[in-house]
């Protein structure tokens, strides 16, 4: 009963110790959230962020005093160990460097590096302020030791020593004579064909710059052959590279041996030199921009043309530049329209403004032509068009450049010989008469000589007979057989005389003037177009119409006031009823420069059975002065009928010899203009409507060309010349005409042979090689056999490479040649070698050196100061700059050179060289070709040429060739 008890008992006992630990628990949160809450309430809500931020500090605290304690600990530890074990420093060494510290060390340079006080004084300045901004601006924050910068001084003066030594004891006069001409004129060369190869791939599609470089330094390879410096000319890298290595070659040969084994010496001047002088001069000497406006200042003193200006504009193929100009003449029109003027400043506010319209016009015709794709060739939209001038038969047989042109179209069609029977009797004649004259003076002056002189020109006259019109002539001059049988028997039995050829003369010129195969199918050809062309007779196209292009026409007033042109003129049959008036309507007196001359106002009427039109032009006396001359030269019978007022000088105010000169002028016009004078000559006609028309009249010859008429004849010039030999009759009779019957024995015999090396395409100063010329140096055609000196050869290749003279018929090519030659020896005489030579000289003296050299320190370091980067001009600036430097060198061109070798092959040679200069990696390549020339000349003892080659090794156009060459020589390898 007990334990039953018990047990009853126990169980509420056990549920109550059950129970005693949740309530535990229970009442820890119950005191811990009371106590949290009392506190929030007590010290606010953010009492747990300060409550960690002093926590933080304390800590903190805490390890900065430890740090603190223990660095303080460790530094006494640290000194009682080093006062304890380390034995005491010596007392000398302190004292040594304290006394060398003192020294006052004197530093004495030399400052003699030439020999020559004007040129070493600015060279120690460029010394001075290379060192100050390359070296000095960095080395003193590193020592303030002065040793350092004494010994790189001392290095780039001994260098400079060494340099002034060498170039004292070289002859320099072939260096720039012929090496430095011959390198320009190869690098025109290799340009020149790069050109033509790049348009050979696609006539379509224009080549673009990245094209033409690397066609460059292919053509550069081909002519080279061992050498190609494509890499050093578009990697600034291999470049950076070349001028280290090459700057390192040079302190090798300049400095002494202990100080070139200093490497630190040597790589600090290698830097400044490569990196601090060579580079930043290349880059300026390369850069188009500068060349650009270089040129506009080498020839600043020449006024700009309105019409070579027109000229570039017309015939440009860069967009860019058409824009620029375009752009500028909006700009200045946008300022004009915005002027608010009145009385006479309006009428030259607007004649500027309708000009700018034009140029803005044409621009905009020229952009639009590119655009689209269309033709802009001038030769060939003629050529299309059809609508050309006349030039008479007579004016082709006199004129050396259209001769040229009709000599090659008779070639074509097998009537050669007929003109080189016309130009050899010509050239007898000429020579006939001028020996006959001598003949005649010798015997006024009790000198006979008269059977011998007859019967060298007896000689002569058979000489052509039996080359041009015996029956073994070949080829044969066709010809009535009734006159070829009269001259023979003239020749049999009568005295020849300067007009013996006369009669056979005028049937073969009747025949090439009439004849269907000859002259008449000339003016249908593409050659009589480009003779126009050359003669600066072909009209510049304009376009009309539609937006699209459509209505285009080839005709060509260059302002847009009239719509004839000379075309329009000049091609007017002679059975319309055209009637033509002028007369002077104003005079003025206007004032150019400070040059003051009469101005001309005239008035043109012309009236057709169609229409009735009239113009206004304005011309100087010394236009009519031209004109006058032009024609009379052209037309004898004129100058008995026509009088032209005599040139004198005036006062401005003298308005009554301008009223009577107006009066002489008007009758002058009246009386060239009447019926009866356009029908005696008709082709006058041409000649009035181009002195007529609107626009800058082109004057024909100068005063000098006219002096230089013997040279524009090449074979009367000839013939003069074998005459001459008879004038320079020594006094000894038998020497005397043995001279002379050498020289007119094989006059004939030579006329043929010069005329019929028109055939061939051989060069005449090129001698027979095995090698194409045209893939070799220039100066590889210089014949030693020529008996002119080497300048002026090389000077003469040099133009023959600039207007491409390759191209025109050999036998007047020559011809060019000696015109050129005689050209210059008129203008400087037989001391033109000398004069050449002089201006070498001149060149390489102690003045102009020292003043090259200051020069380069006012350019590098302008007031003492470093020069700062010069901004890129703006690509608009650029643009007009490169118009304006075409259209300088192409006013400045001699009318003289334009009448011997052709108007459009001079404008062609000017325009390639000028874009030559507008590639940046050619530019680069010139320069480097100079400066390669030069230190191969400075060091001739040392093998320069192998040392070129080796640093120019890895380029890839030369890896490109050698395996272009392995592959064309392994088939003939494997045939043997």
């Amino acid at each position: 009963m007990r334990g039953i008890l018990d047990i009853i008992y126990s169980q509420p006992v056990l549920q109550m110790k059950k129970s005693r630990p949740g309530e535990a628990s229970l009442s820890i949160w119950g005191w811990g959230s009371l106590g949290i809450a009392l506190f929030l309430i007590t010290f606010g809500p953010f009492v747990i962020f300060y409550l960690a931020f002093y926590i933080l500090c304390f800590v903190g605290g805490g390890l900065v005093v430890t740090l603190l304690f223990g660095k303080t600990n460790s530094e006494k530890y640290l000194e009682q160990c080093e006062h304890s074990f380390l034995p005491p420093t010596s007392t000398g060494v302190p004292k040594c460097l304290e006394e060398m510290k003192r020294e006052a060390r004197t530093i004495k340079i030399d400052r003699r590096l030439t020999g020559a006080n004007i040129i070493d004084e600015p060279l120690q300045q460029v010394i001075q302020f290379s060192l100050r901004d390359y070296v000095q601006y960095w080395y003193y924050t590193l020592s303030d030791d002065e040793s350092f910068l004494l010994e790189i001084r001392q290095t780039l003066q001994n260098a400079l020593i060494q340099f002034a030594t060498r170039s004292k004891e070289i002859d320099w006069q072939p260096y720039f004579t012929t090496r430095i001409v011959d390198d320009f004129g190869t690098h025109l060369r290799v340009f020149r064909k790069a050109q033509q190869r790049v348009t050979e791939k696609d006539d379509q599609v224009k080549g673009t710059a990245e094209d033409l470089v690397d066609t460059f330094f292919e053509v550069e390879v081909e002519m080279e052959k061992e050498v190609c410096r494509d890499l050093v000319c578009t990697s600034p890298k291999d470049e950076e590279g070349f001028l280290r290595d090459l700057c390192e070659v040079l302190l090798y040969l300049l400095l002494p041996p202990g100080d070139f084994q200093n490497k630190i010496m040597r790589y600090f001047v290698r830097e400044i030199l490569a990196r601090g002088i060579l580079l930043p001069l290349i880059n300026q000497l390369s850069d188009p921009d500068y060349i650009n406006q270089y040129v506009l200042w080498l020839i600043r003193d020449s006024n700009c043309n309105y019409e070579a200006f027109m000229n570039i504009i017309k015939l440009s193929d860069n967009i860019g530049e058409l824009e620029a100009v375009r752009d500028k003449a909006a700009e200045e029109l946008q300022y004009l329209r915005s002027l608010d003027t009145a009385g006479d400043d309006i009428n030259t506010i607007k004649n500027q403004i309708n000009s700018l319209l034009f140029v803005k016009k044409v621009c905009d015709s020229r952009i639009q032509r590119l655009q689209s794709g269309k033709e802009i060739n001038t030769v060939k939209l003629a050529a299309n068009f059809g609508k050309l001038c006349i030039v008479p038969l007579d004016s082709i047989l006199v004129d050396n450049v259209a001769l040229q042109f009709f000599m090659d179209y008779m070639q074509q069609t097998g009537g050669q010989a007929h003109l080189f029977f016309w130009m050899t009797v010509e050239g007898y004649r000429v020579t006939a008469q001028q020996q006959l004259e001598v003949l005649s003076s010798r015997q006024r002056d009790g000198k006979h000589q008269t059977n011998q002189t007859k019967g060298l020109l007896r000689a002569a006259a058979v000489g052509i007979y039996e080359q041009y019109l015996s029956e073994k002539a070949s080829p044969r001059v066709t010809v009535d057989d009734y006159l070829v049988a009269k001259l023979a028997d003239t020749l049999n039995h009568e005295d020849p005389t300067p007009e013996i050829f006369d009669d056979i003369q005028r049937k073969v010129y009747e025949l090439m003037l009439r004849d269907e195969r000859f002259y008449p199918s000339f003016r249908q050809n593409a050659l009589y177009v480009r003779m126009l062309a050359e003669l600066d007779m072909l009209k510049d196209p304009s376009f009309r119409g539609s937006d699209d292009g459509d209505g285009e026409s080839f005709n060509g007033s260059p302002t847009g006031s009239i719509n004839l042109s000379l075309d329009d003129l000049s091609n007017v049959s002679s059975d319309d009823p055209v009637q033509l008036h002028a007369y002077i309507s104003d005079t003025g007196v206007c004032n150019d420069h400070g040059k003051t001359y009469a101005l001309y106002a005239i008035t043109v009427h012309r009236r057709s059975l169609n229409n009735e039109e009239m113009w206004k032009t304005y011309r100087r006396y010394s236009d009519f002065h031209d004109f006058h001359m032009r024609i009379t030269e052209q037309f004898e019978n004129l100058s008995s009928i026509l009088k032209l007022p005599g040139k004198k000088t005036f006062n401005n105010m003298d308005r009554d010899f301008l009223e009577k000169r107006k009066k002489d002028l008007n009758a002058y016009l009246q009386l060239l203009l009447t019926p009866e004078m356009m029908k005696a000559s008709p082709a006058l006609a041409h000649c009035v409507y181009d002195f007529l028309e609107n626009k800058a009249y082109s004057k024909g010859k100068g005063d000098f060309a006219r002096k230089m008429d013997t040279f524009v004849n090449p074979l009367r010039n000839s013939m003069r010349n074998v005459s001459n030999a008879v004038k320079s009759l020594p006094d000894s009779l038998a020497e005397g005409m043995t001279k002379m019957s050498d020289n007119m024995g094989k006059m004939s015999e030579r006329l043929g042979q010069d005329i019929k090396q028109s055939f061939f395409k051989m060069p005449p100063l090129i001698p027979k090689t095995d090698s194409d010329p045209e893939h070799c140096r220039v100066s590889a055609q210089l014949d030693d056999n020529v008996d002119d000196n080497i300048p002026l050869r090389v000077m003469l290749l040099l133009m023959d490479e600039v207007f491409d003279l390759k191209e025109r018929n050999q036998w007047l090519r020559r011809n060019i040649k000696n015109l050129l030659q005689q050209l210059i020896r008129a203008t400087y005489g037989d001391t033109i070698n000398r004069k050449i030579v002089d201006h070498v000289d001149w060149m390489t003296s102690p003045e102009q050196v020292a003043d090259s050299v200051k020069r380069f320190r006012d350019a590098f370091w302008p007031n003492g100061i470093l020069a700062e980067t010069v901004p890129c001009r703006d690509k608009a600036i650029r643009m007009r700059t490169r118009v304006a430097g075409k259209t300088k060198l192409l006013a400045i061109m001699p009318d003289e050179l334009k009448h011997i070798i052709g108007a459009e092959t001079t404008r062609k040679g000017i325009l390639r060289v000028f874009e030559m200069f507008q590639h940046d990696q050619l530019n680069r390549r010139m320069v480097y070709v100079f400066l390669e020339g030069f230190l191969e000349s400075l060091f001739p003892q040392y093998k320069f040429r192998e040392l070129f080659n080796r640093l120019h090794s890895r380029s890839k156009q030369m890896q490109k060739y050698k395996q272009k060459l392995q592959t064309t020589q392994a088939p003939s390898l494997q045939k043997r």
